[in-house]
């Protein structure tokens, strides 16, 4: 239940992020001029830029609640520590936030592909709906990665690690630009996705040891003494 309580919420803050950038950029067409195809494109761009920013702000606010919420959470246990930690939960909301991006990004894809219309018959990519399935693929992980490197930065304030994430985030975005020229722009994202993945998994703990450990699927022996205590509950008459 814990991580639905993190999961659901998160989801609803992209959403927020994704209404308010559609409202400037709505409002910044509405001031221009419409006939202007370059300045119409440029709109576009400051559009997703505007996106990204906001997404990355909502999430360091949703850090923010999280973080009281946590402290809520360890007052009224039992034993004074949260029943979830830090990191599953910037786990769970980089999942949620990456899987709401990824339905948005593809659900106008996949209406699409229902018809009228065979893709490519006018000199387009016959791979288009291919190559939109891998870069939602892509978002979704990197939200992920995203989400559990924003969070240790913001909780060991590495102010270096928060403007690489934001600037990857740019990157990426300003990538799908260069569409449909896939192969300029998927490989790039792929190796941004697999370099911060890798960030991502050492920011969590892991180690080259560790994950030959849960390659070989071995368990470690408890070698821990359990001592009971001599007291017993008296026999009840």
């Amino acid at each position: 239940p814990l991580i639905w309580v993190v999961f659901l919420p998160r989801a609803f803050f992209w959403l927020v992020s994704l209404l308010l950038a559609s409202l400037v950029w709505f409002v910044s067409v509405r001031l221009s001029d419409r006939g202007d195809a370059r300045l119409q494109h440029g709109l576009l761009v400051f559009g997703a830029a505007v996106s990204v920013l906001l997404q990355e702000l909502f999430r360091f606010a949703y850090f923010k609640l999280l973080k009281k919420a946590d402290e809520g959470l360890a007052t009224i246990s039992e034993d004074g520590r949260s029943p979830i930690s830090l990191r599953q939960m910037a786990y769970v909301s980089g999942l949620s936030f990456g899987i709401i991006s990824g339905v948005f990004s593809v659900i106008n894809i996949l209406a699409d592909s229902i018809g009228p219309g065979t893709v490519g018959i006018h000199g387009d990519s016959p791979y288009y709906f291919i190559t939109s399935a891998f870069l939602t693929m892509a978002l979704v992980l990197l939200h992920t990665f995203w989400g559990v490197i924003f969070f240790d930065a913001c909780e060991k304030r590495r102010y270096g690690c928060l403007g690489l994430v934001v600037a990857s985030h740019l990157l990426t975005s300003g990538l799908t630009f260069l569409n449909p020229r896939y192969e300029v722009s998927l490989g790039p994202i792929f190796i941004i996705t697999l370099c911060t993945g890798l960030w991502a998994f050492v920011t969590a703990g892991g180690s080259f040891r560790s994950l030959l450990k849960c390659l070989s699927c071995k368990q470690e022996d408890d070698s821990r003494v359990m001592t009971y205590s001599a007291l017993r509950v008296p026999c009840e008459d």
